[in-house]
This record gives C-alpha cells, sequence and structure tokens, in this order.
C-alpha cells in the first residue's frame, strides 16, 4: 500500500476505462490544444525567422556613420544682454567619410561575436547608355568582406559579383531600361561630372522592383574615385553571430567613437513592434487553449469523484490514506495531459508536413522555412502534464476530504 506506483495507478487506470467516454473527450480535447500550440509556435517562430532572415538579408546589422553636422549660431551674446531667439536653418548633409575608418574596423573585429566588418562608399549617381538615362545609388565594396554581409550572391542570376575596377553589378529591371546584358558597357557618372565607363559583370534580382532599378555595385576603389573620397568609407557595415546584440554592440562602438551608430533593431522599429504585437497576440492564445484544457480535465474529475464517493468511502474504510486517494487523482490528470501530448504532437507533425507539402510559391519555393524543433513537444507534453496535474488538485483534494461514512451511505 506504501508503494507509489502499483496502487494508486491500478486505481487510477481502472476509472479511466470505467468512464472510457469522459476519458476520450478529455484527451481529444488536451490532444486538440497540443497540436494547436506546438502547429502554431513552429508557424509563427518560422515566420519571423523568414521576416527577419528577409530584412538582414538586404542590410548590415550595424551600420557606423559619421556625425551629423550641426549648424551653430556665430552670434555673440553678452551676459548682460537680454535673451532673444535664433532662428537657426538646418545644416546640408555633406557625403563624408568615417574618420579614420580602418581603426574602426579594427575596434570592431575586436569585439566578442563580431563576424565581418567591411568599408562602403555610397553615394548618387547616374547610368547613362545611349539615350538612355537613369538615376542610382552608387555602393562601392570590398566583395571578400560585403558578400558576407548580404545576400547579393544568392540573388545574382547572371555572371558574379566579384569586381574588379572596370565591373558593376546592376539589377534586372535596370539593366532592362537601358537594354545592356553580361559584358555591356555603361557609363557611371556623379553630379559632380565625374564619370566612368564599366563592364556588366553581373546581374541580380533582389524580389523588389526599386532595389532592381536603383541599387549598382562597383569595386571600392572605383566609387571612391567617382565620389571624390579618396580612400575614405562613407560607412562601415558590421554583421554578428547573434543579430539580437545589435544593439548593444552598437552602443559599445558609439561609446569608444563618437561616431553615429545605427542598428538594424532601431532601423526596423515598426517590424518589431509587429512582431512582438504577434507573440503578445500568440501568447493570449496559448493561455486559452491551456485554460480550456484545465477546465476540462478539472470537470472531468469533479464529475469522477461525485460518481465514485461511494468506491472513494470504501477505499477510506479499508485503510486507504488520503495522501494515496490525492495521488489517485493526481495520476489521472497526469495522464490525461501525457496521453493529449502524444496524440497532440502526432497530430501537430502531421499538420506540419502538411503544410510544408502544401504551402508553396508558384514556382514550388515554400512561403518560408518552418522550425521543426524536437523541444516544441517535449514542452508541450511536459506543460500538459503540469495543466493536468494541477487541474486535479481541486478533485482530488475534495476526494481525499470525503468522510468514508457520509460516502457510503450515499
Amino acid at each position: 500500500m506504501n508503494s507509489l506506483l502499483p496502487f494508486e495507478w491500478i486505481l487510477a487506470t481502472r476509472f479511466m476505462r470505467e468512464g472510457f467516454l469522459q476519458t476520450l473527450f478529455i484527451i481529444a480535447g488536451v490532444a486538440l490544444g497540443v497540436a494547436v500550440i506546438v502547429f502554431m509556435s513552429s508557424l509563427i517562430n518560422g515566420l519571423q525567422s523568414s521576416i527577419i532572415r528577409r530584412t538582414l538579408d538586404y542590410q548590415a546589422q550595424i551600420i557606423v556613420l559619421p556625425p551629423e553636422e550641426v549648424a551653430r549660431s556665430l552670434r555673440e551674446t553678452e551676459t548682460n544682454q537680454a535673451n532673444s531667439a535664433i532662428l537657426i536653418q538646418p545644416r546640408a548633409q555633406r557625403l563624408r567619410s568615417v574618420d579614420q575608418w580602418q581603426k574602426v574596423r579594427e575596434l570592431a573585429l575586436n569585439i566578442k561575436g563580431v563576424t565581418v566588418v567591411s568599408p562602403i562608399v555610397s553615394g548618387a549617381g547616374f547610368v547613362l547608355r545611349a539615350d538612355a538615362n537613369r538615376a542610382v545609388a552608387i555602393t562601392g565594396i570590398e566583395p571578400e568582406t560585403y558578400l558576407q554581409l548580404i545576400a547579393l550572391k544568392a540573388k545574382i542570376i547572371a555572371g558574379k559579383p566579384e569586381l574588379t575596377t572596370s565591373d558593376i553589378v546592376i539589377g534586372t529591371e535596370l539593366a532592362k531600361d537601358l537594354g545592356v546584358w553580361l559584358n555591356d558597357k555603361i557609363i557611371l557618372q556623379t553630379a559632380s561630372g565625374a564619370s566612368v565607363t564599366l563592364i556588366v559583370c553581373g546581374i541580380f534580382d533582389y524580389g523588389n522592383k526599386g532595389q532592381n532599378e536603383r541599387a549598382v555595385y562597383v569595386a571600392l576603389r572605383t566609387a571612391q574615385s567617382l565620389l571624390n573620397l579618396p580612400g575614405g568609407a562613407t560607412s562601415v557595415e558590421i554583421n554578428l553571430n547573434d543579430p539580437y546584440q545589435a544593439q548593444i554592440v552598437g552602443e559599445q562602438i558609439q561609446t569608444q567613437t563618437g561616431l553615429k551608430v545605427d542598428s538594424w533593431i532601431t532601423t526596423n522599429k515598426e517590424l518589431f513592434t509587429a512582431l512582438y504585437g504577434q507573440k503578445i497576440t500568440f501568447f493570449v492564445i496559448r493561455l486559452f487553449v491551456g485554460l480550456t484544457a484545465a477546465l476540462g480535465i478539472a470537470s472531468v474529475l469533479v464529475v469522477s469523484v461525485v460518481q465514485k464517493s461511494k468506491e472513494i468511502g470504501i477505499l477510506r474504510a479499508t485503510g486507504t490514506t488520503r495522501i494515496q486517494i490525492l495521488r489517485i487523482f493526481l495520476l489521472q490528470g497526469a495522464l490525461f495531459g501525457l496521453i493529449g501530448s502524444i496524440f497532440g504532437s502526432a497530430a501537430s507533425w502531421g499538420l506540419l508536413i502538411a503544410w510544408r507539402n502544401l504551402a508553396k510559391n508558384p514556382d514550388g519555393t515554400p512561403f518560408f522555412v518552418l522550425s521543426f524543433d524536437p523541444m516544441y513537444f517535449v514542452y508541450a507534453g511536459l506543460g500538459a502534464m503540469l495543466v493536468g496535474i494541477i487541474s486535479a488538485v481541486f478533485p482530488a483534494q475534495r476526494a481525499a476530504r470525503l468522510d468514508p461514512a457520509v460516502a457510503i451511505r450515499g
């Protein structure tokens, strides 16, 4: 009688078998709740990971820039002069280099978690081809480092992005507008009148018409020459092992250098607000699903206590302790959660497989990659068992407190 498993286990499973229809319904309810939670966890985490990955495909996680130029009043005021309001017009920002950007790169590379640092020269310009003239955003890069920052290499549909000083990489829309393809020559010109003839060595497709029309990539030295920044870099861009540390690392760099530092987290505040709202919504859904399962288990066990009151009274009269009665019903709650989580995990796995096979783009690629994390099933199982045990506490206490004589009389 004192052993934990045999006696309590036999009675708990017997009570579950005798109320088979009730047991079946509550297990189905728990299984449905577990399936919804696991499936939605995988779906939402996969969606959020895909959104963040696509965002970081086209921008660095940290960008170090020169400090903004601020206009200052030259008007001197005497200490005894009355206060006067002065209107200062904001100063236009010139194209400038990051001061001592080589040292900034060395500093960044020595920070734990930094994987790649790349200098960039960017500015406005025009591309000319016969009668065609298009405004573009020039980006001068070091291919060996910049290609580790963004997914340019993966977006190349023709040619290659390994740039020399005589090469240029352009988007599909710009290539179409200019009527050019690989190995054709185009003229790249800036507003100052500097120009250079370059050969198209690669064509990319970002899946974004604006980017495909305006973005062009040239070698770092080519951009420095065109934009009159010899040896300069308009920004230093950085990637980390953990993108979510970008804000912390960015503040560290800003403190040590005094330069302006932007992280992808601050430049995508609306995105993070939307993702956070999505997480809150999903938390509320999980909470209500868990409460529904808990109420279902508790209601079944309360009915079971009422139905089995005579049996419980006889057990108490024959020497069964209140602790053992308590364990019987707690074990039932745990079994409801465990069995329901097993069936729910199997159902959620089937739903994930079905989604993976059905939710595809017209070209056959998936909408986004679902994360099949085995720990989801472990957490769901443990959570369902915990909900089952907690739900069984009140019915178990009620059963344990039954007076044997009253219970037997009826």
